[in-house]
């Protein structure tokens, strides 16, 4: 056991030690307090935070935010690629009727006015438009000209008919001529479509049928080939 002198010489050097240790533990201690938030802060922290998430989706998702109109510039996109797709599709059918009306002996107007009757949904609206703006005091040539401007496929549907009311020129070789030409074309189109499906088909074939073939076939046999050794 330690005498009196020696017990007061080593509690004076522990606390001469211990001091500064305890003056930085202390100043740490604060500043991990001033730091670090309470509980309560931290959770209204959080809780802002998200309410300004919430806030910043809720822009991006308004009926004028970014996302919603990218969503609307594609949907306007894909309506129209499918009403090109369709005109594609109707336009040889219309012509032919036109060329049949006008070779019964009608008008060019006239010949529009069966066409719109009798052709596929697509075209007639165009066709119809061409009525409409007639019957509400445009001339023939007017309504034409703007159906093309907004349509630019029914570009020389246009000219034929208008080279014929204007000049008198016969239009049923130049219809049979455009129909024969929008056939060739829709043709060289779904020609063109099939030479891609086998590139497309590249993704399932290679990632799908292919590793399911593997497991099938190869898997069991290479299971069964290992069980015996």
């Amino acid at each position: 056991m330690l005498d009196p002198p020696r017990l007061v010489v080593a509690l004076g050097w522990g606390t001469l030690l211990a001091v500064p240790l305890l003056r930085r533990a202390h100043g740490v201690s604060v500043a991990e307090r001033l730091r670090t938030p309470s509980p309560r802060a931290a959770y209204g922290a959080r809780r802002s935070g998200f309410g300004a998430l919430r806030a910043t989706a809720r822009r991006a998702f308004d009926a004028s935010g970014p996302v919603a109109r990218v969503a609307r510039a594609l949907v306007l996109r894909h309506h129209d690629r499918a009403a090109t797709r369709a005109l594609e599709h109707e336009l040889p059918v219309a012509l032919d009727l036109l060329g049949v009306a006008v070779a019964a002996g009608c008008t060019p107007y006239l010949a529009v006015e069966v066409a719109a009757r009798w052709a596929p949904p697509v075209v007639a609206a165009s066709l119809d438009s061409v009525l409409t703006k007639c019957s509400l005091g445009a001339s023939f040539d007017r309504a034409l000209d703007d159906v093309a401007h907004a349509v630019p496929r029914l570009e020389p549907l246009r000219d034929a008919l208008l080279a014929s009311d204007r000049l008198g020129a016969p239009v049923g070789d130049a219809l049979a001529r455009l129909a024969a030409e929008e056939r060739a074309a829709l043709r060289r189109r779904a020609e063109a479509h099939a030479r891609k499906i086998p590139v497309r088909l590249l993704f399932p074939l290679v990632f799908l049928v292919l590793p399911a073939f593997v497991l099938l076939t190869v898997v069991p046999g290479l299971a069964a080939g290992l069980s015996r050794l």
